[in-house]
């Protein structure tokens, strides 16, 4: 399974609309039990999950009658839930959960159940949730059938979903614009590395009733994989962001060297500072255009996102970060054009650990892209020590899913548009090849400076030259843009680059970081 098989996935639930003759169905909305009346607890489903890493994993892909494993496009889309059957709908519940049918890209059965004051039974398969116009008949099903997943609404708007879990472990939600963007998922195991990426699978969840007036929800998830199965819980909160509480609790089958915690998967095809693919008649396409970052130092580090020419993985070391996130920071609308897909809508995405991580590194992977279709930018953390087998291995943080992070640098100017291009003086013939950087800042304190300030930006490479600095005054935006060129050399090995903006020695700016790959020499065209 791929990245771009799991993104197709998305969209297929995503394109799932309600039909009109939907609406006028006056089925009463039941959920279907099946199976025994179980105790239920977080608990026991750390238990469960440890006793079942001391079993040879055993993989339920593909469990499915012929006719769902052979279902077309249009077939699948011809599947329908019924919105009147969606649960707790009766019974004037903030929130309403619906389920997305198997078949097509979603061959693993994923088990869900209901949980009522501590008690939890599995919901049936019931062919009457759903409504079928397709050509191939789905046959008669078995009511142990199972799901694909499910979707959450919310009582300020049950036409649009909050959250949807659905393919492997992926999962998604929106803030106050009710669109959808970059996904998060429950693990990540071996990305951008020498091995074959694992996708760990959610093959159960457990869905606990809200209490009336109730504006949280509250979803277990049990996680399954040939490394590691998992137990987590989920406190989701809706707002202008969406706030989810996560609690993991891992338990490896094997020696994890590469494990991502907290992984955030998007997209980033062509924007401001990376036009490699700049053939699209909108001039910017991206789900998020950079990498925040708050240390546990308490640095603030922005990284903007390219589509590079070959895979790059980024490692930032870190000691108990206080915060990251892949963010969309540009929300003009001017700058993307397109009224179909509203990317200056998506959410961003931050990442709060709720108790210290100890060492290990903030991991961002960028993966050459040709269209939006294919999510090609991953962030994750990954502890500096391997987890072991055998062990219980526990983390907890906070999901932030809206327009802006919850947290931004105090005091602190940040970085809203990176441009980059042709070095060199204008009017004057260049000798050499060099490639510029033009960083604008907004916020903080710049907006406060008198005209005489004397703003430098200090500015370093890991190799190279740099010239022809500026900081300067920007009045469009109330902010500063800085300025400089880079004369590479010989290597066609990639540059680190990083810069701030500062008034004597107080900083003005977050930290700006980059890194710029030179063309080779007989590609270096000075024009």
């Amino acid at each position: 399974m791929d990245r771009r098989t799991l993104l197709k996935m998305f969209a297929a639930a995503g394109v799932q609309g309600i039909p009109a003759s939907a609406l006028f169905h006056s089925a009463t909305a039941q959920a279907r039990p099946i199976g025994e009346v179980r105790d239920f607890s977080y608990a026991w489903l750390k238990g469960h999950a440890r006793e079942l890493a001391g079993r040879p994993y055993e993989s339920h892909e593909g469990d499915l009658p012929r006719s769902l494993k052979n279902l077309s496009w249009d077939d699948y889309q011809a599947i329908q839930f019924r919105p009147e059957k969606s649960l707790w709908q009766e019974e004037g519940m903030a929130f309403r959960a619906q389920l997305f049918h198997l078949g097509l890209f979603f061959k693993t059965p994923v088990h869900i159940f209901e949980v009522i004051d501590g008690k939890a039974q599995e919901l049936g398969y019931d062919p009457e949730y759903f409504s079928y116009s397709g050509e191939e008949p789905l046959g008669d099903l078995p009511e142990d059938l199972g799901y694909a997943g499910f979707r959450i609404q919310f009582h300020t708007n049950f036409k649009l979903d909050l959250a949807a879990f659905q393919g492997a472990s992926y999962f998604r939600a929106v803030g106050a614009d009710m669109q959808y963007g970059l996904s998060a998922r429950g693990l990540a195991i071996d990305t951008a590395t020498d091995q074959k990426e694992e996708f760990p699978n959610f093959t159960a969840f457990w869905l606990e009733k809200p209490k009336p007036n109730s504006a949280k929800l509250t979803v277990y998830a049990l996680l399954d994989s040939p490394s590691v199965t998992g137990a987590y819980v989920f406190d989701l909160h809706p707002g202008r962001n969406m706030v989810m509480d996560v609690g993991v609790a891992l338990y490896p089958r094997t020696i994890m060297e590469r494990v991502g915690i907290a992984p955030l998967t998007s997209m980033y095809q062509v924007g401001e500072n990376s036009q490699r693919m700049d053939y699209d008649w909108r001039p910017e396409i991206h789900d998020s255009d950079g990498l925040a970052m708050h240390t546990g130092a308490g640095e603030w580090i922005w990284r903007p996102v390219v589509n590079p020419r070959g895979i790059r993985v980024n490692t930032f070391s870190d000691r108990n970060p206080k915060g990251f996130g892949l963010l969309q920071r540009d929300r003009n609308f001017d700058h993307y054009q397109d009224d179909g897909v509203f990317y200056e809508k998506r959410p961003s995405l931050w990442v709060e650990p709720r108790e210290d991580w100890g060492e290990g590194r903030v991991m961002l992977v960028e993966i050459p892209t040709v269209d939006e279709t294919f999510d090609n930018i991953v962030a994750f953390w990954t502890p500096q020590e391997p987890l072991a087998p055998d062990q219980e291995h526990l983390f907890s943080y906070r999901l932030h899913w809206g327009e802006r992070p919850p947290v931004k640098p105090y005091e602190l100017a940040t970085a809203q548009a990176t441009r980059t291009g042709l070095g060199g003086v204008v009017g004057q013939e260049r000798e050499y090849f060099s490639w510029r950087f033009a960083i604008d800042f907004a916020g903080g304190m710049l907006d406060m400076l008198g005209d005489d300030a004397n703003v430098v930006p200090v500015i370093t490479s890991s190799r190279g030259r740099i010239e022809i600095t500026s900081a300067r005054p920007l009045h469009s935006i109330n902010g500063y843009r800085a300025m400089f060129d880079l004369v590479p050399d010989d290597s066609e090995e990639p540059i680190d680059l990083r810069l701030y903006l500062k008034l004597d020695d107080q900083p003005l700016t977050e930290t700006w970081v980059y890194q710029y790959t030179p063309p080779p020499k007989d590609q270096r065209t000075l024009y």
